[in-house]
């Protein structure tokens, strides 16, 4: 059973940063989609960012150009810079480690942007 711990959430300003990082304890990490996904109070959860396998990335419309998705193999982590954050960014964060029909998530750690 793989595990995900997430790390970097906290309480920030607007227009501040955070950096969230996910560790894997998988053993073939390199090969999995790993992704940011976000649930805020009373609604869905959405992706955020994910970032596949080869390194390619992708962002919801709502964080490009402010968050970066990256990964480390040889560390199994995932992180997601977060920049010019917004109050509407205020959500659980979690971390999804995915391959077909097989998706591991993290506990989640809470962002919230406010003055």
């Amino acid at each position: 059973q793989v595990q995900l711990v997430e790390s970097g959430g906290g309480l920030v300003q607007p227009g501040g940063s955070l950096r969230l990082s996910c560790r894997s304890s998988g053993s073939i990490f390199s090969l999995y989609s790993m992704g940011w996904y976000r649930q805020a109070p009373g609604k869905e959860r959405e992706l955020v960012a994910v970032i596949t396998s080869a390194r390619a990335p992708n962002y919801a419309d709502s964080v490009k150009g402010r968050f970066t998705i990256s990964r480390d193999n040889a560390e199994k982590t995932v992180d997601l810079q977060m920049n010019s954050l917004k109050p509407e960014d205020t959500a659980v964060y979690y971390c999804r480690q995915s391959s077909g029909n097989t998706i591991y998530w993290g506990q989640g750690t809470q962002v919230t942007v406010s003055s």
